[in-house]
C-alpha cells in the first residue's frame, strides 16, 4: 500500500528508510513540544492544554502534508511568532491570550484564502529577498535572546541597559552548560542534537536538584479544555485599532517564516523544479490548516521546520516520512508529566541553537546596497532591541521603500511594498499612542 501510494522505489527509498527518516525529524523538531508551552505559558495560558495543542495540530498538519503534498516535511508551531503571541501581544500590548488567539484565527482564516485563491505566491514575490532574510535573520537574534534572558545568561543593568546576569546563580550555570553541551551535539552534527541536548541538560538539573522530580513519566493526554475554542470566544475584541497590526503581523511573518523554510528544504532535498516547488498549492495549504487548526486547539501559527532537512539527509523522500513524524507527534502526547523538567533553562539551548541557523539567512542580504542594507540592518537589529519582532519589521519596510524613492529607484519596488510600508507607520503611529 505504502509502495502504491508514495511510489517508494521509484523515489530510491523503503518503509524502513522512511521510518527512521521520520524519527529523526521527531526527534529534531520534539524541543517545540516543551518550548512552545514554555513561551505561550508565560502569558497565563495553560501549559498542558499548550502541549496537547502543540502536539495534535503538528502531527494533523504534518500529515496532511504527506498524505497529500507527499513531501517529507513537518509542520508545527514555529518559534519567535510565539515569541511575538506571547512577548509583543500578550504581555507587552496588554492584550488578552484569548483575544490574541483571535488574532491567529482571523489570520488563519485570511491565509486559507490567500491560499486557496494562490495570492501567497504574489505578495510574497512582491517583498525584496533581502528583506525576507533580514526578516528570518532577525527573528533568530530575537529567539536567541529570549532564551538568554529566560536562562538567567543576560539581565537588565542599570548602568548599561543590559549585561550579563548572575553566573554564580546554579541555575543560570545549568543553563550555559547545556548550551555548551547542545551546541557540541549540533556541531558533530549529532540526528537530534537539539532534542538530546535538552534531555542531557534536564537530566544534570535532576541530578544537581535544580530541576524538581516529574511525579510521572507517562499519563494520559490532557485536557485541550482550558484553550479549545477560546479563539471564538475572542473574537468579540479582536477587531479593533490596535488589533490590525497584530493580526497584520501574524500574516506577514508566517508568510515569510513559511516560504523560506519551503524553499530552503525543497532546495536542499533537490525537490525544486525550474527553480519553483511541484505541488507548492498542497504544501502551502497544509500549513494553512495548521495555522488556522492551532488558534482552535490553542496555539500560535505553525510554519514548515528546517529540522525537517535532518530526516531528507538520512534518506526520506516522500510524504511517508512525514505521516511517521506525524504519528510520533501523536506518541508524545503521552509523556505530560515531562513538563516539569523542562524549565527556562533546559529551553534556553534550543532557542539558541535555532537563533543561530536562523541567523545564517543574513549571508543572502546586499549589504553593498545601502537602501537594501539599512532596512535589513534595521529590522534585524529593531527586533531584539525593542523587543518585539513587529517593530523590527516596521522599521524595515517603512525604511526600504523611502530610500528607494529618494535614490531614484521608487519604479523597483512593487506597489504591495509601499503599501506594507504605509500601513506600518500607522502601525507604529498606534503603538506609541497606546503605549
Amino acid at each position: 500500500m505504502f509502495e502504491r501510494y508514495f511510489k517508494l522505489s521509484e523515489s530510491g527509498t523503503s518503509v524502513k528508510t522512511e521510518l527512521l527518516a521520520g524519527l529523526t525529524t521527531f526527534l529534531s523538531m520534539a524541543y517545540i513540544l516543551f518550548v512552545n508551552p514554555s513561551v505561550l505559558g508565560a502569558t497565563g495560558m495553560d501549559k498542558n492544554a499548550v502541549f496537547v495543542a502543540t502536539g495534535l495540530i503538528g502531527a494533523i498538519a504534518t500529515i496532511f502534508m504527506g498524505l497529500v503534498a507527499k513531501y517529507p516535511f513537518a509542520i508545527a508551531p514555529g518559534l519567535g511568532i510565539n515569541a511575538f503571541f506571547a512577548y509583543s501581544v500578550v504581555i507587552g500590548m496588554g492584550i488578552k491570550w484569548q483575544t490574541a488567539l483571535a488574532g491567529v484565527f482571523v489570520a488563519g482564516v485570511i491565509f486559507w484564502l490567500l491560499t486557496v485563491f494562490k495570492i501567497r505566491e504574489t505578495i510574497i514575490n512582491a517583498i525584496p529577498a533581502d528583506l525576507k532574510a533580514a526578516i528570518a535573520g532577525g527573528i533568530g537574534f530575537f529567539i536567541a535572546m529570549i532564551g538568554l534572558v529566560d536562562g538567567g545568561v543576560i539581565a537588565a543593568n542599570k548602568s548599561t541597559i543590559i549585561g550579563w546576569g548572575d553566573w554564580s546563580d546554579p541555575k543560570v550555570m545549568l543553563t550555559l552548560v547545556g548550551v555548551l553541551i547542545s551546541f557540541a551535539l549540533y556541531a558533530r552534527k549529532v540526528p537530534g542534537a537539539i532534542f538530546i541536548g535538552m534531555v542531557a541538560t534536564s537530566i544534570i538539573g535532576l541530578v544537581t536538584g535544580l530541576i524538581p522530580m516529574p511525579s510521572s513519566i507517562v499519563s494520559g493526554v490532557p485536557s485541550l479544555a482550558p484553550t479549545f475554542g477560546q479563539a471564538i470566544f475572542g473574537l468579540q475584541d479582536v477587531f479593533t485599532w490596535q488589533m490590525i497590526p497584530v493580526i497584520l503581523t501574524f500574516l506577514l511573518v508566517a508568510f515569510f517564516d513559511t516560504a523560506g523554510s519551503l524553499i530552503g528544504i525543497a532546495r536542499s532535498g533537490g525537490y525544486l523544479v525550474n527553480n519553483e516547488l511541484p505541488r507548492a498549492g498542497k504544501a502551502l495549504m497544509a500549513d494553512a490548516i495548521g495555522m488556522l487548526g492551532g488558534s482552535l486547539l490553542g496555539t500560535s501559527p505553525t510554519t514548515a521546520y528546517v529540522e525537517s532537512s535532518t530526516g531528507i539527509a538520512i534518506g526520506g523522500r516522500t510524504g511517508l516520512t512525514s505521516l511517521f513524524t506525524g504519528l510520533f507527534l501523536l506518541l508524545s502526547l503521552f509523556f505530560s508529566p515531562l513538563l516539569v523538567v523542562v524549565t527556562s533553562n533546559v529551553t534556553a539551548s534550543a532557542l539558541i541553537i535555532v537563533g543561530v541557523l536562523m541567523a545564517g539567512n543574513l549571508a543572502e542580504v546586499d549589504w553593498k546596497d545601502f537602501p537594501i542594507a539599512a532596512a535589513s540592518f534595521l529590522t534585524v537589529l529593531g527586533m531584539p532591541l525593542s523587543y518585539s519582532i513587529s517593530d523590527g519589521i516596521a522599521l524595515g519596510f517603512i525604511v526600504y521603500p523611502l530610500l528607494m524613492l529618494v535614490t531614484g529607484r521608487g519604479k523597483k519596488v512593487h506597489p504591495i511594498m509601499y503599501a506594507l510600508g504605509i500601513t506600518f507607520i500607522i502601525f507604529v503611529i498606534i503603538l506609541q499612542t497606546n503605549g
